[in-house]
This record gives structure tokens, sequence and C-alpha cells, in this order.
């Protein structure tokens, strides 16, 4: 029965080979194969063939993770890809191994130099305190003499702090180009530079599809003026896809080094292939197509717009109603005032190191042209014509009036009458139209008014019971949304106090955009991360019963949060992993840039805060056990019980360990849909478990002073 199972099992195994997976079919065969001939072997292969097992099982892992995972980019090849995921997790691995080889006389000698020891979390734990805060925060209370001094001062410029925002930009294949020209041109002039931004944005080859738009549609929710324009561009992926994401392979001729194509010009599917990759060398990211737009786009007559993306644009202008990630809302009594007060701040917006000059613009309120008919009174009353007969033949001649509907099946069209095109484009034109008079004389509109050209509003916008206008602005690269907005906060409150800038009585103005949200969600974290500690906390008092154990586990929170920062900070280094592996920097591989705290990052640390004292309960839990079962008579014995529980749990802290950091790995390499959010949530909890390694020293350290000195408090 037993040999009857095992050959259904490898039935089985063939079958999912071929219809599933391959690798599952060889786990299957293989564990078949195992028990087959386990009874028929040797002992001295029986002890041996765990570890063969295990060593298959690895190899196998690592060829289909190597397919799937392909870190360094399916140009490369299969095997350059197998051989550095074979790198990477056995050099993990193996530095797993060899701190668990060197871990007892380690810990030996902490438990005998425990305060020498205890410094070393200690300057983690404040250093990543001086990463997160700055180092003038945290020791600004130092005398200004020590503060001046050079070395002070340049660790102060190396540890400014880390720069906050609400979210990290997401990816989403498409940028949304807002330009704006001056609102006194024509329509005509308008859709004429709409048309030139899209044949040259079209021109760029990364691009895939350019669809511009001037005007709204007739709703009040698209206030939209005809000086705004909406460009939306969609542009390739990096390597052609399919409907789910995955890459497209085609046939590749590895002697010439060139994808082949058939009679139509048109690439060969082939699944043992290359992915075809669609940009130009030198465009490596999203970001260089943007940049790639902006200089593109550059025609006289329009200004540069910040970097937006359609869904991200949306719902800041359905938050702020402003066509930028951030701006100032201008309240006043005037519009004409309002212009007065955004030209003065877009002026010294454009000096703020951290604003990008190009994209401040402050809107032009009053420059539209209008036409207007000034009505004589005098005139008309000679004439016996009253006010509603002159306006009702200038409403029909020149704007229209509807007389009728005309149906069609289920539509319906309303049918105008109004002077013809060539009668009403001049006022000398507007002048000739006639006006009939009681007596039935025809009175030319120029004989009865003045007609004249006027500036005036090309939108009224109010907030609050206010007139309000916008001044937009965008950060520069290297620069968060916070940092922005209180370097051009302090800026203009400068100027504003040196009289530079004037604001005149009934004006105020304020910033909105997503520094707003940064600040609600700033709020909210006040109150989320304190409660989760809490709660972590009174989960391991209710196991261990006991407050100084419970601190002593918790202080694993406090290690890992320090080397949460610590990764945030190395990856704002430019040397860090600043090197080459088969022609691929790591830096591109990992993702390796600067990253400010935002929401995405605190939940990264939420999740560190609720694995890092797993290493910690594991320890206490079995110290706990072998105090309880035997207790130590002497200092040295209780050195040499704490001695021996860490070597035998250690084996369980590091698989704990080294499954999170392994997990974690792929996620800080991933790129596409989502990994804009999932690496800022990765670093802190990779950076944590990889320091969090010196809490296997740390909990045995403070449980062994934490008992000798109960010991000797109890009398003999």
């Amino acid at each position: 029965m037993r040999y009857l199972l095992y050959a259904l099992l490898c039935i089985i195994g063939v079958i999912a080979a071929f219809t599933v997976a391959w690798w599952i079919g060889i786990i299957i065969l293989g564990f078949a194969f195992y028990h087959f001939i386990s009874q028929r072997m040797p002992d001295h292969a029986k002890k041996r063939m765990p570890l063969a097992l295990n060593l298959i099982a690895l190899l196998v892992i690592i060829t289909v993770l190597s397919n799937h995972w392909l870190p360094l980019g399916p140009g490369k090849g299969v095997t350059r890809n197998w051989i550095f995921v074979v790198g990477l997790l056995g050099g993990i691995l193996a530095l797993i191994q060899l701190f668990q080889y060197f871990y007892a006389p380690i810990l030996r000698w902490c438990l005998d130099h425990k305060l020498l020891f205890l410094t070393i979390p200690t300057m983690l734990i404040l250093w990543g305190a001086v990463i997160w805060l700055g180092f003038d925060k945290l020791f600004g209370f130092l005398p200004r003499f020590v503060m001046t001094a050079p070395i002070i001062s340049s660790i102060s410029h190396a540890f400014p702090g880390l720069g906050k925002e609400f979210m990290p930009d997401l990816d989403e294949g498409s940028y949304l180009y807002m330009p704006t020209t001056m609102p006194h041109a024509s329509i005509g002039e308008a859709m004429d530079v709409l048309q030139k931004l899209d044949m040259a944005i079209n021109a760029i080859p990364e691009v895939e599809q350019v669809v511009g738009k001037i005007g709204r549609v007739e709703s009040p929710l698209d206030p939209a003026p005809i000086s705004m324009v909406e460009t939306i561009i969609n542009y390739k992926s990096e390597y052609i896809v399919d409907q789910d994401g995955h890459w497209l392979r085609f046939k590749y001729n590895r002697d010439t080094a060139q994808f082949e194509r058939d009679e139509h010009n048109e690439l060969i599917p082939d699944a043992n292939g290359m992915p075809f990759r669609q940009w130009r060398d030198e465009i490596k990211s999203p970001g260089d197509i943007w940049d790639a737009i902006v200089k593109a786009a550059q025609i006289p007559g329009t200004t540069s717009a910040p970097k937006l993306q359609p869904i991200a644009a949306r719902i800041v202008m359905l938050q702020s109603g402003m066509r930028a990630p951030m701006g100032i809302k201008i309240k006043g009594p005037d519009l004409q005032t309002i212009e007065n007060v955004g030209l003065q701040i877009e002026q010294f917006l454009q000096e703020v190191p951290s604003v990008k000059a190009e994209a401040v613009f402050a809107d032009r309120i009053v420059g539209k042209p209008y036409l207007e008919i000034d009505i004589d009174r005098d005139a008309i009353a000679r004439y016996g014509i009253t006010i509603r007969q002159i306006q009702d033949v200038i409403e029909i001649a020149i704007g229209g009036r509807s007389i009728t509907t005309t149906i069609e099946g289920r539509e319906r069209y309303s049918v105008r009458v109004r002077y013809l095109r060539e009668l009403r484009d001049s006022i000398e034109s507007l002048g000739s139209i006639l006006v009939p008079s009681p007596t039935g004389a025809q009175i030319p509109l120029r004989e009865l008014s003045e007609t004249k050209y006027v500036r005036g509003p090309q939108v009224i916008k109010s907030e609050d019971t206010f007139l309000i206008g916008y001044v937009l602005f965008d950060k520069k690269d290297g620069y968060t949304e916070v940092d922005t907005v209180e370097q051009a906060q302090a800026y203009l409150k400068q100027k504003q106090q040196s009289g530079e800038l004037i604001i005149p009585s009934g004006v105020s103005y304020t910033f909105a955009g997503n520094y707003q949200n940064q600040l609600r969600s700033e709020k909210r974290l006040c109150v989320v991360l304190p409660l989760a500690l809490f709660v972590i906390f009174m989960i391991l008092y209710f196991q261990f019963k006991d407050a100084p154990t419970t601190l002593i586990v918790f202080s694993g929170i406090l290690v890992a949060w320090a080397g949460g920062f610590q990764m945030l900070w190395l990856y704002s280094q430019d040397w860090f992993l600043n090197f080459n592996i088969f022609g691929e920097n790591m830096r591109n591989l990992f993702q390796v840039q600067p990253f400010n705290l935002s929401v995405a990052v605190w939940v990264g640390f939420l999740a560190l805060f609720g694995i890092a004292t797993d290493d910690g309960v594991i320890i206490t839990t079995y110290l706990n056990q072998s105090f309880s079962n035997n207790r130590p008579t002497s200092i040295q014995a209780i050195r040499q019980a704490t001695l021996e529980a860490g070597r035998r749990r250690i084996r369980p802290c590091l698989m704990t360990v080294t499954t999170t950091i392994l997990a974690l790995i792929p996620v800080l390499t991933s790129k596409g849909r989502g990994a804009d959010i999932m690496i800022p949530m990765a670093i802190p909890s990779f950076g944590g478990m990889t320091v969090v390694l010196i809490t296997v020293f740390v909990v045995p350290v403070l449980y062994c002073a934490l008992q000798e000195m109960r010991f000797k408090t109890v009398p003999k």
C-alpha cells in the first residue's frame, strides 16, 4: 500500500510538472523518491540525506526565484540573474551562520562587561534620534561656542533631520501637463499653442499618446478658462507587457545582439527570447521622461507647469481647488488687489531656494479683454427707444437668441438667430447694427452707444465668502513639501517685516495643497504610534507578568526604531551601494534614493514595532523557564545559565530575522505599480530587522543584570 501511494505521488508529480509548473512537479517527485528509497539506504547515507535534500530544495527555490524575480533585469539573462541570487542569498545565510558560530563567546564577553557593551545600543539609539530630528534640534541646548566648533558644525550639516511629506508620488504611467497662456490670448491663439504642444510632446519616442484640451464643458464643476491648457500624456512602459503587466518575450539573435523581425517588420514572439525595451538608453526612469516633456514643451507665450499626474492632480484639485501640489490662496476685497498681491508673492517665491522658479505662477485675474457697449441714455431718449429695446437688438445680433427647437429622434437642438460673423467681428461692424425706432427709422448702434475694450476678470473664484486668487508653485528635487512650505513661509514673513512685501488691509494669504494633508496625517500619527506602542507593551506584560522583564523585551523596539532611521539615512548617501555587479549599479537595483518621512514610512515603522520584539520574547521565555526550574546559587551560575539559554535559542531568533530580511529584499528591488509605496514601507523594517540582531545580546545582558541585582538583594 505504501509503495502504491509513492507511485501515485510520482504520477501526480509528472502531471504537475507539465500542467502546473515544472518546479512543483520536481518537489513532488523528490518527496516520493526520497521515501521510496529511504528504507533501502544504509545508515551513513540516511544521516546525510536530509542535508542533500535541503540543498536540492534550496537550488530549486533559487532557480524559480531568479526566473520570476530577475533582479538584474531581463537584459542580463537568466544565468547572471541566477548567479546574483545565489550570491546574495548565500551571502546572507553565510553571515547568519558565522554570527551563530561566534555568538556564544561574544555573549560571554558581553555578560562580563555589561556597561561597556550597553554603550553600543545606547549610541545606536542616539544616532537614530539624531538622524530623525537633526543634530541642531536634539542638541540645541549646547552653548553657542560648542555648536560653532568645526567638528560640531560638520556633524550638524551631515545630520539636518529627515524631511516630511504626505505620501510618495505614485507612478500612474501618465503625466498631466498644465501650462498657462496669457489671459488676453484669443481662442485661435490658444488652439495654435495647444496643437504645437501636442506635436512637440508626441515627438518624444517614449510617449505613446498625447491628448490636449482647452476650454470647458457647460458645467459649473469645470471652471477652466481658455488660458488653461490640460495635456494628458501616456508614456510607454519600459518593456513591452501584456494586459496583466507581465513582460513579453521576443525572438533575439545573440550573435548580432538584435531582435529578429518578420516580413512586416514586427517583433516575433518567443517564450525563450528576451523582453523588448522601449525606452532609449539615456532614459532610466519616468522622471527622465518628464524632463524631456518639459524641455520639448518650451513654447513662447506659455508658462511651465508643476509635475502632475492625472489622478493625483484631480485629487488635489478637489481638495484645494488648485492645479498644483502646493500653492497659496490669497483672499481679499476685490480682484485687482488680489492680483497685485499675488504678483508680489510670485516674485518673492522665485527667490526661495527650495522652490522651482519656473513653476511659480500667480493668477492673472484681471487681464481678459471684454467688449463693453455703453448705452447713451440721452441719445436713445431723443429717438424714443427704451433700454429694453436696444438691449434686445444687441442680444439677438451679437449673442443670438433661441427661437425654436428641432427634434431629430431622441436628440433636440435649439435654433439660434444672430448676425453673420462678418457683421459682428469688429467694433466698426458692431457699430453698424441697426436699431429700429418707433418712427420706423433704422438708427446705427454707434449713434446710440459707445463701444470699447475694457480689462476684466477671466474667472471669478470665491471661498468662505471671500474673493480668492491662487499662486501656484512646485518644489525642487531633493526638497520635501513641508520643508518647501516652511521655507516659503519664513521668507515671505521676512519680506513682510522688512516692508518689501506689502499686504493691504483686508487681504490675507494661506498655504494649501498636500501640505495640509501632511499636517492632518501628522496629528493622526501622534495618536496612533503611541497607542500601538502601548498595546505592544501591555501584550508583553500580560505574557511575562513582570514590569522589569517586559521593559527588557520592549527595549528591542527602541533598537529596531533606530535601525529603521539609520537605513533611511544610508539610502540618502551617495556612496551607499554605489558599485556595479554584472554591469548593473546596485543603487539602481535597490532603488537607493533619499526618502522622506511620509505616511508610508510610518506604516513601515508600525509593522517593524510588531516584529521587533520577537527575538526578545523567544530568549526571555526560555530564560524565565530556565531560572524557574533551576535557581542559580551564585553570580557566575546566573551568567552561565544566561549563556546557555542564549546558545539554545539563538537559532530560532536568527531564523526569525533571516526570513524577514529575505522576504523584504524582493520588495526593495521591485519596480512598477505600487513600488513607490512598498519601498518606503519596507526600508524601516529592513533596517530595523538588520540592527535588531543586537537584541540577542541586549536582552540576555539586561536579564542577567536584573537577576544579579535581585540575587544581591536577597538576604543570605
